[in-house]
């Protein structure tokens, strides 16, 4: 018999050792795996319309015709539902190219009558389609046989064609998903990648505070977001702290929050003012990016004092910052000003504040305030968790230090939403560290009585 690519050394077709197909056939997942309904229930089917006893969902590689389903075949162990290609009917599908191949008697067609396999399968009539990877590869076929001589019927031939594509068309569906999710796995980290090279990989160490920050990525979420905070020193004594939300996702996004990150950086060593920072960033964003996106920003510019620490807060569009003092009371600081990016002329004030040992300064992005539940039922109640409920989130982590404060509002925040959060979310906590108490000057140790004192 004559096949289009010819032959290999063992006389069996060349298109076995394709390196395309046999990628294609790796490419399934099928090869090695043990039964499923899915494949069983179409072998039955084809089993069933052609009144053949065995039916086959095999896949083909360069050495073996592995038997996915084998209905009439009896064999649970998947070592043994094999064979050799030179024993199997399969290679005539692989050498042909994805024609079909169908004998009425095994025996007497000479394609087929000095075939290894036609008496010990007892196989008096075989009939088979291809199945085809998506670039048209042939990985395998859907065959049945018949132990008697079998005129093969044209209704028949295309019930068992249309079965072939059934199978094909699973196979594919389950490549292109599995592709998929690889795609999007890869995806999803090189997101969290980028967004992670955002953030700083560790905060500073201040002399006198804590410090610690948490960032929370919306729960199904693969596209980079604008969210981003940032701490760092000035100049001398001077620190600067920023919590920043940049409008969008993806990458365009990721841009604007590099070129925000930087500007602050560099600003912050010309100008303590916050709000003349921020004024400045606002003119790169409109010359740079011509205003097709907005950010909002709290940023401030503190040092430490013999007291607590002393500065100054700015909120650009931004959420307030929160102050839990030692004795358990939050305030909001800030006032809240223009969008950065949008207008040339932006409303900006810097208000100061003072931190004393014990008091913690929370900034955070609107995820937050904003965090809802998990839609379950469409239009359903879906209640944002608020100001206040952050309020008496901070204010329950009274006497904790920053990490402790942190961790506890991302666990309320979770159980707000049911750990499905809606948006990403980030928190910067700086907290005074209190102070040791001064210790008393040791006692003198005497032996006897206390002498009385001397008269004048």
């Amino acid at each position: 018999m004559t096949f289009p690519g010819g032959l290999r050394g063992d006389g069996l077709p060349a298109a076995l050792s394709d390196q395309r197909r046999l990628a294609a056939v790796a490419a399934t997942g099928l090869l090695d795996t043990g039964p499923e309904r899915e494949f069983d229930d179409l072998a039955r089917l084809a089993g069933a319309v052609t009144g053949c006893a065995r039916a086959f969902i095999t896949l083909v590689d360069d050495r073996r015709s592995f038997w996915k389903s084998c209905v009439g075949v009896d064999i649970q162990q998947i070592a043994g539902r094999q064979n050799a290609a030179r024993e199997s009917f399969c290679y005539f599908l692989v050498g042909l190219e994805g024609a079909p191949f169908a004998v009425a008697d095994a025996a007497t067609d000479p394609r087929t009558s000095d075939h290894p396999s036609v008496a010990p399968m007892k196989i008096g009539a075989w009939a088979g389609y291809p199945i085809l990877a998506p670039g048209g590869e042939v990985v395998g076929s859907m065959c049945v046989i018949d132990e008697n001589s079998h005129p093969w019927q044209p209704a028949e031939l295309a019930t068992l064609a249309t079965l072939a594509r059934a199978v094909s068309n699973e196979i594919n569906l389950r490549t292109s998903l599995e592709n998929t999710r690889a795609a999007l796995t890869t995806s999803n980290q090189l997101a969290r990648s980028l967004q992670d090279s955002l953030l700083p990989p560790a905060l500073p160490s201040i002399p006198g505070l804590d410090a610690a920050a948490s960032y929370l990525p919306a729960a199904g979420g693969s596209a980079v977001v604008g969210d981003f905070y940032d701490l760092f020193q000035a100049r001398g004594p001077w620190w600067c702290t920023v919590m920043g939300d940049v409008c969008g996702k993806g990458t365009e996004a990721a841009k604007i929050t590099a070129l925000a990150r930087y500007t602050l950086r560099a600003q912050a060593t010309e100008h303590l003012s916050p709000a003349t920072v921020l004024d400045n960033l606002n003119t790169a964003l409109l010359e740079q990016r011509k205003g097709e996106r907005f950010l909002t920003a709290a940023y401030a510019t503190f040092r430490t004092t013999a007291t607590g620490v002393s500065g100054r807060l700015c909120t650009a569009g931004h959420p307030p910052g929160l102050i839990l003092r030692a004795d358990g009371r939050v305030q909001r600081t800030g006032r809240r000003g223009s969008l950065l990016g949008v207008l040339p002329q932006v409303d900006l004030t810097d208000v100061r504040f003072r931190l004393a040992p014990g008091d913690t300064l929370l900034l955070y992005t609107d995820g937050a305030p904003e965090a809802r539940p998990r839609p379950i039922v469409p239009g359903g109640p879906r209640p944002v968790f608020g100001d206040q409920a952050l309020a008496t989130a901070l204010a329950a982590c009274h006497g904790m230090d920053a990490a402790g404060t942190v961790r506890p509002i991302g666990r309320v925040l979770a159980a707000h939403t049911g750990d499905w959060a809606s948006d990403d979310t980030a928190l910067l906590a700086l907290r005074v560290r209190e102070r040791p108490p001064t210790p008393s000057p040791p006692a003198v140790a005497t032996r006897g009585p206390i002498p009385a004192p001397r008269r004048a």
